[in-house]
């Protein structure tokens, strides 16, 4: 309820009396919402499981309504009809509430019109990291006793959304694992990996463990799991370093934690901007660079999936591969959203030394990220440097054509190509005009 209206009713409280005692069939002033925060610990207070469960609507997406019993639920603004999303925060080192957490529901409530329901377990998150994952079984039974409250109103198990960070990927895992895979969607943001890289499918997040399950990955060098866990895992920006992030340890908890919670910002922003953050299945992210994987045909048949709420995330084949790695990436800040862009078939070629010798030939070709439209440059530079590990150091001239395109590459025609053949030498830059027409959607 907007605080404006709150003051109206409490202002014109007598008035609303008077008018009540004057006609009995007048209905009775509604109560004003009462608003509860997250709670504080400390590694005193810590450790102990105390969860809150915290509901916001669209009609008041800063207020957090406290609905722990049945009864809370029916007199909240919980909508049945709508779906629901959990969103569960991770480990809590210094006891306080997560700092992106209010704008992160005020993003869901605008990007869809659903009860988002915060899981405030700060209190068990909080102090020794293995404390934190000891209380992850116990929470995953709290949130599953408190699910079924939702399920006896008649909301359907297909409906209901969990949105994990960190460890809250694998106490999502958990609850998924207790409704046997048939909650709607699980979402993991760069799920946990200390303690559960080598665990077993039960104690983490896995694909099993919801209709669909999706996972970000952003740090798996450090805090973050380095193996897929859902049907769809997004590697972003070879999961290390994110641009943007310091890359000195004198920046102190933001170098330690940047990279992880890039997830978060990145999920955030993809539910802010309407540019896409697009991924392409391939083997591993060095052959996702060389423009091994443009189309997404397999094993999607040209459905790339992209970050955000899109229904299994724009993926559109039954059933659904297991633990498919996706790569894409990244610009340093938001909305984080680049144009890829497929370029170059360019051949090295090498004569024989001898008649017995052949001519030997490298094809190259790969993926540029920018985050200006294709149509918008004008001008391409074209260098060859010999030493780069894709060409032999011996090669000093290569010959071929330029040709870029788009991605997905799911069309030739799409394909736009300098008119004459190239030879470039070593370490000489060549500039070529490159007019691409727009396309107006």
């Amino acid at each position: 309820m907007p605080p404006g209206l709150r003051k109206i009713q409490f202002c014109s409280w007598g008035l609303l009396l008077w008018l009540s005692i004057g006609s009995a069939g007048d209905a009775p002033p509604t109560p004003q919402t009462k608003c509860t925060n997250f709670q504080n610990a400390n590694l005193l207070r810590g450790t102990n499981l105390k969860v809150q469960f915290l509901l916001f609507t669209p009609l008041d997406p800063s207020c957090g309504q406290l609905v722990q019993e049945s009864s809370d639920i029916q007199n909240s603004g919980f909508n049945a009809t709508l779906g629901t999303k959990l969103l569960i925060h991770g480990f809590r080192a210094l006891g306080t509430k997560p700092s992106w957490i209010d704008k992160f529901i005020g993003t869901l409530l605008r990007a869809a019109n659903a009860n988002v329901i915060a899981v405030d377990w700060v209190y068990g998150s909080t102090g020794v990291y293995f404390s934190a994952v000891e209380n992850v079984v116990k929470l995953g039974l709290e949130i599953s006793r408190f699910l079924r409250k939702l399920l006896v109103l008649g909301v359907p198990e297909s409906s209901i959304h969990i949105i994990g960070v960190s460890l809250g990927a694998h106490v999502g895992g958990m609850v998924g694992h207790f409704y046997k895979g048939q909650l709607g969607r699980i979402t993991g943001l760069d799920p946990a990996g200390p303690e559960y890289t080598k665990a077993s499918l039960e104690e983490r997040l896995d694909p099993g463990d919801a209709r669909f399950v999706e996972a970000i990955h952003t740090d798996a060098d450090n805090l973050g799991i380095r193996i897929p866990v859902g049907h769809v895992d997004y590697f972003v920006n070879g999961v290390q370093d994110q641009p943007g992030c310091p890359t000195f340890i004198h920046a102190g908890y933001s170098y330690l934690i940047c990279d992880h919670m890039r997830a978060v910002h990145l999920y955030i922003s993809a539910l802010e901007n309407s540019c896409p953050l697009v991924a392409f299945p391939c083997v591993n992210y060095k052959a996702f660079l060389a423009g091994q994987c443009l189309d997404c045909f397999n094993p999607f048949l040209l459905s790339c999936p992209r970050i955000g709420l899109m229904e299994q995330s724009g993926v559109k084949i039954e059933p659904l591969p297991k633990e498919v790695k996706v790569f894409l990436l990244t610009t340093a800040r938001a909305p984080y959203c680049v144009v890829y862009t497929k370029f170059m078939e360019l051949n090295a070629l090498k004569e024989g030394c001898t008649s017995s010798r052949p001519r030997q030939e490298l094809q190259g070709k790969g993926v540029i990220a920018h985050a200006t439209p294709q149509c918008q440059i004008n001008q391409v530079k074209l260098k060859f440097h010999s030493s780069h590990r894709v060409w032999r150091k011996d090669w000093t001239t290569i010959v071929g054509k330029f040709c870029t395109a788009p991605l997905p590459v799911n069309d030739n025609k799409e394909m736009v190509c300098l008119p004459e053949p190239l030879t470039l030498q070593a370490s000489v830059t060549v500039s070529f005009d490159l007019k691409i027409t727009c396309v107006i959607v």
